[in-house]
């Protein structure tokens, strides 16, 4: 017969699902998706999940030559991360049951800390929006920015949240308690008590213990890109490729391989602008008149790498690249390629809603082999199985908590970082 959990065990357990609801704080800020495990299993793991039509407009009352093919875009979404964490108490130590509930929690803390961290690597890494600040966090005017960046290329006012390192959020929360310095302002005394930013400029800002840094940029500031239609350095959107074989497969259009004269010192997380390349509104596509921002998703040769977003620059004419064109180009052989990234910073994070999804996976682990089994589901929607083990021959007692989950940024372009700092 199985271990059985005693009531006490049982307790222990709704007490410390209790606190991993209460530690997950950005995946509450995120999109979730729940999946079909059985058909996510047969198929790698791996689901497709639709972005955003972008519709065109026309003028006048003659459609003719306007019924262009409608573009649907994807992205592979993967339940690719499992983190489990234990504890193993003797015979004399599980005597005091309280020993248990300290190890529970530690665990609980533990994976809700990995899942948020996972959050916030896909935000920090791959969030294209890149806002820089050549002076230390301040406020109003650093969210003030990332909010017009978002807005003037279409990115609702709704559902738009940002997580701020300690030390920025700290210097926000110093500059609203001044702001208005006459005590009895709600904002300004919060922020003097409490250390408290809030709601700035539509966004829900939150306070982290930890972020992702990125280093200074080292490729120089001699690179260059050829921005001329002949180049082929713009991307046409598409839904599918063909093989060679014949076999038909989604395409990931978050990112693109560009030549550029030189990757030498290049890495992935690096920001970028390009000259003569400016963001559009995605719905107007009228010119914003602000470079667009670039990050590199990895160095592939001396003279390539992966970017995202993809150049959709609608310099090929397709009905595709009209319909998610996201910039301008004023084409250019040798268009210099200028690194925002210019001093080592903690990235801060800022996103809209859906822009970024988290998949809950589920673990089938069998409760009549020899282990007690215990599973409860989290406020955000991941599974947490407890099991726990008896070994006679040592008279311990193995614990082991785990979780199942994926997280993928389906819009890379609704999704960045503001650096600090910078020169």
């Amino acid at each position: 017969m199985a271990n059985e959990f005693s009531k006490e065990e049982r307790v222990s357990f709704d007490e410390v699902l209790q606190g991993f609801n209460d530690a997950l704080s950005m995946v509450s800020h995120i999109k979730k998706y729940n999946t079909d495990q059985t058909q996510m299993e047969r198929s790698n793991d791996v689901i497709w999940r639709p972005m955003p039509y972008i519709a065109q407009s026309y003028t006048g009352s003659d459609a003719t030559g306007n019924f262009g093919d409608n573009i649907q875009l994807s992205v592979p979404a993967s339940i690719n991360t499992q983190k489990h964490s234990t504890a193993t108490l003797s015979a004399t130590e599980l005597r005091d049951l309280l020993q248990e509930n300290r190890l529970g929690d530690a665990a609980t803390e533990k994976l809700a800390s990995d899942i948020n961290v996972s959050a916030l690597s896909v935000a920090s890494l791959q969030g294209t929006l890149v806002v820089k600040r050549t002076a230390a966090a301040s406020g109003y005017d650093d969210m003030a920015e990332c909010d017009s960046l978002m807005r003037e290329q279409g990115i609702m006012s709704r559902d738009r949240y940002a997580a701020l390192t300690s030390r920025d959020y700290n210097n926000m929360a110093s500059n609203l308690s001044t702001a208005s310095r006459s005590f009895g302002n709600a904002k300004s005394d919060r922020a003097y008590e409490d250390n408290y930013v809030g709601r700035v400029s539509e966004f829900e800002t939150y306070k982290l213990d930890y972020s992702r840094r990125i280093a200074a940029a080292a490729g120089g500031g001699g690179l260059t890109i050829d921005t001329q239609a002949s180049a082929n350095n713009y991307y046409v959107p598409k839904a599918t490729s063909v093989s060679a074989t014949g076999e038909e497969s989604n395409v990931d259009n978050r990112y693109q391989t560009v030549t550029i004269s030189s990757t030498t010192n290049v890495v992935a997380g690096d920001c970028f602008t390009i000259a003569g390349v400016n963001a559009v509104h995605h719905i107007t596509k009228d010119d914003t008149g602000s470079l667009k921002t670039f990050r590199v998703i990895s160095v592939d040769s001396a003279t390539t790498m992966t970017i995202s977003p993809a150049i959709v620059s609608n310099q090929g004419g397709s009905d595709a690249e009209a319909q998610y064109q996201n910039c301008t180009v004023t084409a250019s052989a040798t268009a210099a390629i200028v690194f925002l990234n210019t001093v080592a910073a903690n990235a801060n994070c800022f996103w809209h809603r859906d822009a970024i999804e988290l998949l809950p996976g589920r673990l089938a682990v069998p409760a009549d082999a020899g282990a007690a089994v215990m599973r409860a589901t989290t406020d955000a929607g991941i599974e947490v199985v407890m099991q726990k083990q008896f070994d006679i021959n040592t008279q311990k007692t193995f614990y082991r908590w785990d979780v199942l989950y994926g997280v993928v940024n389906l819009q890379p372009e609704m999704s960045g970082i503001m650096l600090f700092s910078q020169t």
